[in-house]
């Protein structure tokens, strides 16, 4: 196998770098393509054609920091194997069945059913892989677990899953709602958004480059969206780094407690993204201070090497309170696994 990874989002360059890339690994079977947002009428991982490609389309302004740039790369991959099936898998799927009451906005009717207003919920790939090794390392099925997956990467979530089904997600309509982020803001109070449309005279592309690009831990450090630089910089006395870091573990503290509320019991915790797999210092913060849940600190710290090798530790201290896990993001894998689903393969 080979693989190629970017740290940027794709741009003008994708194609070529595609293009690179296939003439020097075998001819591949079928393309996995990650779209984070399905919209109202894709429910599921599906074959892309011309009609789901448009619908795609129609749906990037949902999500504007992963559909708009990953639309060229499909076109490019297409184009570049165009005998080859390419599958959209979307990060929605995993939350398709929501409950009325998880996924309603306390909004009039007309801005439901006009304009499609509900909570979709992401980083369901990544879920998926994170919820099935949680079952094989408490060695229980899938069906009988109700536990809080935490996503912390650039993206921030959280997710209550009641036997194996998505019952409850901090994201909503956009993958901006819900926890600080690395650069997104997470959920803010619509007033304040109306009081800086009105009193400041924010327009609507100001307030939409800077909730997506310029907030979070960006916004509130003045210096790094990276929480292992924050880590070095609090250390060393940077009081915006202090408190970057005491907002962003009091909200996700926040989430899975909210996420918990949805639950009869807790049977694990679990941390999978970039920052849940290689930042212990987060991981402690959060856990130390949700005993209220019968989480405890005191976490093991794995080292990283070995957790991407093995894809998965368990970090509580046996015996000392609700599980606690951490999980290797496996978004690729679960790519390629929906990917073979649904070509039957």
């Amino acid at each position: 196998m080979a693989d190629r990874d970017a740290s940027e989002p794709p741009g003008p360059a994708a194609a070529a770098e595609l293009r690179n890339f296939l003439s020097e690994v075998p001819a591949p079977a079928a393309v996995g393509h990650r779209i984070v947002h399905s919209g109202p009428y894709l429910t599921g991982h599906t074959l892309i054609d011309t009609r789901v490609r448009a619908l795609l389309a129609d749906v990037a302004d949902l999500a504007p920091l992963h559909v708009t740039p990953a639309l060229p790369v499909v076109d490019a991959a297409r184009e570049l194997l165009p005998d080859v099936p390419h599958v959209a898998c979307f990060d929605t799927v995993f939350h398709k069945d929501l409950p009325a009451q998880a996924r309603t906005y306390a909004v009039p009717e007309r801005w439901r059913a006009e304009y499609g207003l509900r909570r979709y919920g992401f980083h369901g790939l990544s879920y998926s892989w994170a919820l099935q090794r949680t079952a094989q390392a408490l060695r229980r099925p899938v069906d009988n677990l109700q536990v809080v997956l935490v996503h912390m990467g650039g993206g921030c979530s959280a997710c209550a899953v009641r036997n194996g089904r998505s019952v409850d997600t901090t994201m909503g309509l956009t993958p901006l709602e819900g926890l600080v982020m690395s650069r997104r803001s997470g959920s803010l109070d619509p007033g304040a958004l109306l009081w800086l449309q009105r009193r400041h005279g924010l327009s609507t592309d100001e307030l939409d480059d800077t909730l997506h690009r310029h907030s979070g831990l960006l916004g509130l450090s003045g210096t790094s969206g990276d929480t292992r630089d924050l880590v070095r910089a609090r250390a060393e006395g940077d009081a915006a780094a202090a408190l970057a870091l005491a907002t962003f573990t009091l909200s996700c503290r926040r989430g899975i407690a909210s996420m918990a509320a949805s639950l009869d019991r807790l049977d694990a915790l679990v941390f999978t993204g970039e920052i849940g797999e290689d930042q212990p210092e987060v991981r402690e913060e959060i856990c130390s201070a949700l005993t209220v849940l019968g989480v405890r600190g005191g976490l093991l710290v794995p080292e990283l090497k070995d957790l991407m090798r093995e894809g998965l530790r368990r970090i509580d201290q046996a015996g000392r309170g609700v599980p606690v896990l951490v999980v290797a993001t496996g978004e690729t894998q679960q790519i390629a696994a929906e990917t073979r689903r649904v070509l039957g393969m």
